[in-house]
């Protein structure tokens, strides 16, 4: 992304200058303009929006993708992004993608239009190669989902040892037959669910277990999704005697539906969660998961794109949080 420096480079002028014809100051010659605005156009340089927030023409809007606003996960990262963005003057928009590619690219279009100064991006749609078009129109933060392909900033979590440590707590508890939910599709090349599948995949193979593809459930993603494998493992003649989730979501709802058709948590099937979301201190038997440190996740993902904002170089483009077990009564 250019800056005013690359500007008065190619311009030939100063970063005084540059910035003056910037502002409209008046006394810079009509050379000197067309310097400056041929020397834009050609590095696509747009003024920095905090720089002009500060003289009071603008307030910088931050957008935010989600691809579901009602999962409790989104809802509490969408809050700390929003609680430090207001502290710091910025406002946040929220936009939720549901997964849509073309819906995601439509929010994308409010940073080329300049509707928006910069997006963090909670979820990925779109692959690589469409997204990076829109690094030329303001900063963009992968937070929570990313494409490790990418050279965008990204702030995520541990996934690939945050599943690890749930399955080898299976696996040490005497469990061989682990059924696992991913909300994505089977075990993707990219991206969160690619380094939950890893983690899953390394802890089964330690213990020489193999993966049995009948207990691998995609694309689930809501307490009714977790009811319905539930019902599904129940009616099977060989069943797993755990699973994970890969969201509280789907845990609550396997649990739920478990106990309803009469099967005991742990003692006939045990459940793990992720994220650590208050539903699952409510839940009877408590929820074992592994937990997102969701805050720190927004706070982290929100610095990052303010710097870049503010035209500073940030201190860390790639953030990678530890995600802890936590373990309680359903394991």
């Amino acid at each position: 992304m250019s800056t005013i420096s690359d500007v008065a480079k190619l311009s030939g002028l100063s970063k005084t200058t540059v910035s003056r014809v910037i502002n409209n100051y008046p006394y810079v010659t009509k050379e000197k303009r067309e310097l400056v605005k041929k020397a834009m156009e050609e590095l696509s340089y747009t003024p920095s929006p905090t720089a002009r927030r500060m003289r009071g023409q603008l307030t910088t809007s931050i957008g935010v993708i989600v691809t579901r606003i009602v999962n409790p996960f989104f809802s509490y990262l969408v809050n700390a992004i929003e609680q430090l963005a207001y502290k710091k003057g910025y406002q946040v928009l929220i936009f939720q993608s549901n997964g849509d590619p073309e819906k995601e690219l439509s929010y994308l279009n409010l940073l080329k239009t300049k509707q928006v100064d910069g997006i963090i991006m909670t979820s990925v749609a779109n692959d690589w190669e469409t997204l990076k078009e829109y690094t030329n129109f303001g900063p963009m933060v992968f937070c929570n989902e990313y494409l490790s392909n990418s050279t965008l900033p990204i702030v995520r979590i541990d996934q690939i040892n945050g599943v690890y440590n749930g399955i080898k707590h299976l696996i040490e508890k005497g469990h061989k037959k682990i059924g696992y939910c991913t909300g994505g599709s089977l075990f993707e090349s990219d991206g969160k669910n690619n380094d939950r599948s890893i983690g899953f995949q390394k802890a089964l193979k330690e213990a020489k277990i193999p993966v049995n593809p009948r207990w691998i459930f995609v694309n689930q993603l809501s307490i009714n999704d977790g009811k319905n494998v539930a019902k599904e493992v129940i009616s099977m003649a060989d069943r797993p005697t755990a699973i994970f989730a890969g969201g509280d979501e789907v845990a609550a709802g396997i649990l739920i539906e478990t106990k309803d058709q009469g099967l005991r948590v742990p003692e006939d099937i045990a459940i793990i969660g992720f994220d650590d979301q208050p539903l699952a201190e409510l839940l009877e038997p408590k929820l074992t998961t592994i937990r997102q440190p969701v805050n720190e996740m927004g706070e982290k993902a929100l610095e990052l794109i303010i710097s870049i904002l503010e035209g500073r170089e940030p201190k860390e483009a790639y953030v990678e949080l530890t995600a802890p077990f936590i373990q309680r009564g359903s394991t």
